[in-house]
């Protein structure tokens, strides 16, 4: 009767199977374990165990391997990863940051104006090299930093009349100075006298300063103008490639003999 019922009319067959469970729950009589899954309990397990398995999102997701990671990465990728970590050193460690910066790129300048200057024969003069990096890092990168610092704090916008504010005082007091600086420095590392400074800082002071007068003015503008003031000395020190080129042969020319010079305007004096 039961499976007649199953197959003509399955929802009478559920509503009956309801009732004598509900009556016996009434009257207090245990129900077999067998007999509390219903026709349609047992449809709605059958459809559960065939429902597709879901998967969660974590199992979805996509972990490639460290080699496909260096595999997929471009040299694109590589500068703006060296970007990103140079600006965090820019900000983090500034002096030391800019002071390194200075010294290499005062020993690739170096580097190229011996090249451009010396024979196929001669070899490179690795001390003179090592004297320009030491500038760059010990004396000229600390001093761009708080230089472009100190005028930010003074002219804080970056206007026309701002920029040219700056580089009047960076024509005349800045960059005087640190040309100064460079060639007494770099002299007496060489093992000059003071004499000898004095007469060098005569013979090469004029025209280094009159040469960095038609360089520099456009070099600061842009500097001034369009560029960070944690950037600055970057930049400047990019426009300075060039101009340390010059500055290195400068400094490699001969010294002055002052002690020949006093000999010789002493025997053109007429005796007194």
């Amino acid at each position: 009767m039961a499976s007649l019922l199953r197959r003509k009319n399955p929802a009478l067959l559920c509503s009956l199977h309801k009732q004598a469970i509900t009556h016996s729950v009434a009257k207090g009589y245990s129900i077999p374990r067998a007999c509390r899954h219903s026709p349609e309990n047992q449809t709605s397990s059958a459809r559960a165990y065939f429902r597709p398995r879901r998967f969660s999102r974590k199992a979805r997701e996509y972990h490639p391997s460290p080699a496909a990671s260096f595999s997929s990465s471009s040299p694109a990728s590589s500068r703006v990863g060296f970007v990103s970590w140079y600006l965090g050193m820019v900000k983090s460690r500034p002096v030391f940051t800019k002071s390194v910066t200075c010294g290499l790129i005062y020993t690739a300048a170096d580097l190229s104006s011996q090249t451009l200057a010396k024979s196929s024969s001669e070899s490179y003069d690795l001390v003179r090299t090592l004297r320009m990096a030491g500038y760059g890092m010990l004396i000229l990168g600390p001093s761009l930093h708080f230089w472009f610092n100190c005028m930010s704090r003074h002219f804080p916008k970056q206007d026309l009349a701002s920029t040219l504010k700056k580089m009047v005082m960076g024509e005349t007091l800045y960059g005087p100075a640190m040309t100064v600086v460079f060639f007494c420095v770099n002299a007496g590392l060489q093992g000059e006298n003071g004499t000898q400074i004095v007469a060098r800082l005569k013979r090469d002071l004029i025209p280094t300063l009159v040469n960095g007068f038609v360089y520099w003015p456009f070099c600061d503008f842009i500097t001034f103008r369009f560029t960070p003031v944690h950037l600055q000395p970057l930049v400047s020190n990019s426009f300075s490639y060039i101009w340390t080129i010059y500055l290195t042969y400068m400094a490699s020319l001969q010294k002055v003999d002052s002690t020949a010079k006093l000999t010789t305007e002493a025997a053109i004096s007429p005796p007194q």
